[in-house]
């Protein structure tokens, strides 16, 4: 009762709240197919009382409470990883059942419940008058595990939203964080030579040549580790061209994903990508640049390479 007279909040709200969070776990939403969970979040803010909402050109689902100066934006991703083996599940993956008091299914941490939190929370503030002289901005952004921070972009550019104040909803266990790790995605190709499977002598295999390689990113990964605090690099994608299954690989791809801890930079990774292909001569690397198109036809280009950051405590 003392919390309902503080803040507004009462069991029925609550409610609603748990409700739309496991609709929205039900509510299927793949990078590039999170149309319906858009329509689902624009309906909903709709029906809290936003002022304004809308879903803008790259499909991102946006809600507006409050006119004033200061403005505040809070960003959840709608889209999920894919789900390739549900078999392995304990519950269904989409069907938000509820075991113990948890709540389980694909996005219930990463991150419908971000998004459905911050959804009523800021019509829980218009409602309890809360928001004079602010400007409340809450986002479902799109294409998030592939194109990170691409879709915030075009929010930006296309609504001229400018934040004073930015929060992404990303699960910390309940702990507000000042910063980020560095990323950097990179990709090495070995190129071969093709021939039958029956002369592979008249051949250079790729796949082979890439295998030293794959030995020297494994390395890698085990000296970044034994630095307190270091970095990690993992192979995380595998492929190769071959004429058929008769014939030597005439390439070989790999994709990396090196992420950055504090006192590390972008420009160090460039030297580690070097020494990983030094002395293969049908090595090359490059920037692991990823084109996608969104839900509504948006096109979006992401060049992985950020370097890590951190706020000060004392910041507004």
């Amino acid at each position: 009762m003392m919390m309902e007279k503080r803040t507004g909040w009462t069991e029925e709200y609550g409610q609603a709240l748990i409700d739309f969070y496991r609709q929205a776990i039900q509510t299927r939403s793949y990078s590039d197919e999170e149309g319906d969970m858009a329509r689902l979040t624009e309906a909903k803010m709709k029906e809290l009382g936003f002022d304004k909402v809308y879903i803008d050109s790259t499909g991102n689902v946006v809600g507006r409470v409050g006119n004033g100066p200061k403005v505040i934006h809070f960003d959840s991703h709608m889209d999920n990883v894919q789900v390739n083996d549900p078999e392995e599940w304990i519950v269904p993956p989409f069907s938000a059942e509820i075991v113990d008091g948890q709540i389980y299914g694909r996005g219930s941490v990463d991150m419908k419940g971000g998004l459905s939190a911050s959804v009523f929370a800021a019509a829980l503030a218009k409602r309890q008058g809360l928001l004079e002289g602010k400007t409340v901005y809450v986002t479902g952004s799109v294409c998030e595990e592939y194109c990170d921070g691409v879709c915030l972009e075009h929010f930006y550019r296309e609504s001229g939203v400018r934040p004073d104040v930015c929060v992404i909803c990303e699960p910390s266990d309940n702990t507000i964080t000042l910063g980020h790790t560095g990323k950097v995605q990179a990709v090495i190709k070995t190129h071969g030579v093709s021939a039958h499977g029956s002369a592979p002598e008249k051949g250079v295999n790729a796949v082979y040549e890439m295998a030293e390689i794959i030995s020297r990113v494994e390395e890698l990964n085990r000296k970044l580790g034994a630095v307190p605090g270091g970095g990690t690099i993992v192979l995380s994608h595998i492929s190769c061209e071959t004429a058929s299954l008769n014939a030597v690989p005439s390439q070989c791809r790999i994709y990396l994903d090196r992420r950055l801890r504090p006192g590390e930079c972008v420009e160090q990774v460039k030297g580690e990508m070097e020494a990983l292909i030094a002395g293969r001569q049908r090595a090359s690397w490059e920037l692991g640049t990823l084109r996608r198109t969104s839900w509504t036809g948006g096109e979006l280009v992401y060049e992985p390479a950020h370097e890590p950051w951190k706020i000060d405590e004392d910041a507004p």
